[in-house]
């Protein structure tokens, strides 16, 4: 299975959510989640749940890391923080993760987040840092 198909379909909650692949790099990922009624946080609001800006930056900073892993290797959340800068208007919302370190058995990565259309204005940041647990062959 392709990596993009992984990423969109091989977890039930990422397709729960409609996460959607736009860029793989060796070393970062870009991933964004198409705007439904279902995202916003309020109902008198026209924002993006916090919670969904925080899944999105994990999602996208684990996969990050693991573009530098093996296949086979398993990757998992040790500690996320998300810094929430603006709200994240009800449109498209897109994160891009870049791997800042990468050890033997963890990894850390940064995460920028924004709203579709606004790439210079991002809605939060966020860093990851990940526990990769190599298969042996």
């Amino acid at each position: 299975m392709p990596i993009e198909e992984f990423i969109e379909t091989g977890f039930p909650f990422h397709k729960y959510l409609g996460v959607k692949v736009d860029k793989i790099g060796e070393d970062s990922v870009r991933l964004y989640i198409p705007f439904k009624e279902d995202l916003i946080g309020h109902a008198e609001s026209a924002m993006i749940h916090g919670g969904v800006i925080s899944t999105l930056a994990d999602i996208c900073g684990g996969f990050a890391v693991w573009t530098r892993c093996e296949r086979s290797d398993f990757v998992a959340t040790i500690t996320l923080s998300v810094d929430y800068l603006r709200p994240a208007a009800a449109r498209d919302l897109y994160a891009e993760a870049k791997v800042r370190l990468l050890g033997n058995k963890v990894g850390n990565a940064h995460v920028v987040i924004w709203s579709e259309g606004e790439p210079d204005t991002p809605v939060a940041e966020g860093r990851g840092v990940y526990n990769i647990r190599r298969r042996s062959k």
